[in-house]
């Protein structure tokens, strides 16, 4: 239903996801744009879901707008290759302001020590 939504601002949020690594982004969408799909209005359009190596967490599947997101994002070659070498967390709010933050990687400790005893 919103994934010609998503498709017109896939470019934006791709350059969005690359600057997400050093800060947290976010993006004013057109509220008109999702209000002319209609199907949303029970669920409501807010949202927030995370991209753990290249898998969609939190549940999608109860919010179209969040679920068409989640496709088109691993429909997109350059997308789906930086979701799997980074985290991500996605999350849009009633005033439809998609934000992306980058997800630390969690290092094992036992990983880090035999790194460190490499040296």
């Amino acid at each position: 239903m919103y994934t010609m939504t998503w498709g017109k601002y896939l470019p934006v949020i791709k350059i969005l996801l690359k600057k997400s690594l050093s800060a947290e982004q976010s993006l004013a969408m057109n509220s008109i744009d999702f209000q002319k799909g209609n199907v949303a209005k029970k669920t409501g359009y807010a949202f927030s879901f995370d991209s753990i190596s290249g898998r969609i967490r939190n549940s999608t599947k109860n919010n179209v707008p969040a679920k068409d997101l989640a496709d088109i994002l691993l429909q997109d070659s350059t997308v789906k290759e930086l979701l799997s070498r980074e985290d991500f967390h996605f999350s849009m709010d009633s005033k439809f302001n998609l934000s992306i933050k980058n997800l630390p990687k969690e290092v094992e400790v036992g990983t880090e020590l035999a790194a460190a005893a490499e040296q």
